[in-house]
C-alpha cells in the first residue's frame, strides 16, 4: 500500500525542518504514520492478509525506533511531533 506521490510531498512540506529536507526523523515518522493508518484501514477489510500484517508490524517497529532516536536527540522536537501527529495519547 504505497502512498500517492502528491500525499507524500504534502507530508514532506508540512514536517520538514529546512528547505530540501526529505530524510529528517520528523518526515520519516510522518510518512510511516500515514502508511500505518492506510494499512490499518486495509487490514480491517482483509482480515486474512497476513503478509500485509507483517509489513505493518515492521513499519510500527521502524517508527518506534525513529521516535526513540528523536526523543534521545531532542525532546522538544519529539514532543512537538507527537502532538502534531496525535501519537501517544
Amino acid at each position: 500500500m504505497a502512498l500517492a506521490q502528491e500525499r507524500k510531498n504534502e507530508l514532506i512540506q508540512e514536517y520538514r525542518t529546512h528547505e530540501g529536507d526529505t530524510g529528517s526523523p520528523e518526515v520519516q515518522i510522518a510518512i510511516l504514520t500515514e502508511q500505518i493508518t492506510e494499512l490499518n484501514k486495509h487490514l480491517r477489510m482483509h482480515k486474512k492478509d497476513h503478509a500485509s500484517r507483517r509489513g505493518l508490524l515492521k513499519m510500527v517497529g521502524q517508527r518506534r525506533n525513529l521516535l526513540t532516536f528523536l526523543r534521545k536527540k531532542d525532546i522538544t522536537r519529539y514532543r512537538e511531533l507527537i502532538g502534531k501527529l496525535g501519537l501517544r495519547r
